[in-house]
C-alpha cells in the first residue's frame, strides 16, 4: 500500500490489511474492540470491513504502541487520545529508521560477497 503506486485503492479488505501489517485478522478486529474512537473501517450490510488509507495509518499507531513500544492496551489508548501527534511522530521516525537499517544490512551484504569474490 505504497502511496506512490499508481494502482492504489481507496479501500482495502481486512484480509490485505492483515498481510501488509503482518497482524492476523483476529487481531484486527480485536483492536477494532479494544479502540473503538481509533480504529473504525466502514462495514457494509454483511459486516464486511473496508479500510482506508487512514484507517491503516491507524492500525499502524495501535501496533507500534502495542507491539513496539510494549503497552498495554489500556496505555495505548490512553497515549493516542492525550498524545496523538506525538505518537505518529515516533511511529514514523522508527519506521524510517528500520528501513535506513535495512539498507544497510543490504550494503554490508553486497560488501561481503564482494570482498569473498576478491
Amino acid at each position: 500500500m505504497n502511496s506512490t503506486d499508481a494502482t492504489e485503492k481507496l479501500y482495502y479488505l481486512i484480509k490485505e490489511v492483515a498481510t501488509e501489517t503482518g497482524e492476523p485478522e483476529s487481531t484486527l478486529r480485536y483492536w477494532e474492540s479494544k479502540f473503538p474512537d481509533i480504529l473504525k473501517p466502514k462495514k457494509n450490510e454483511h459486516g464486511v470491513r473496508y479500510y482506508s488509507k487512514q484507517d491503516i495509518e491507524d492500525v499502524r499507531l495501535v501496533q507500534f504502541l502495542l507491539r513496539d513500544r510494549k503497552m498495554k492496551v489500556e496505555g495505548a489508548r490512553q497515549q493516542l487520545k492525550t498524545n496523538r501527534d506525538a505518537v505518529n511522530r515516533d511511529a514514523k521516525i522508527i519506521t524510517h529508521l528500520r528501513h535506513i537499517k535495512d539498507e544497510l544490512r543490504g550494503l554490508e551484504k553486497e560488501l561481503a560477497e564482494v570482498e569473498r569474490m576478491d
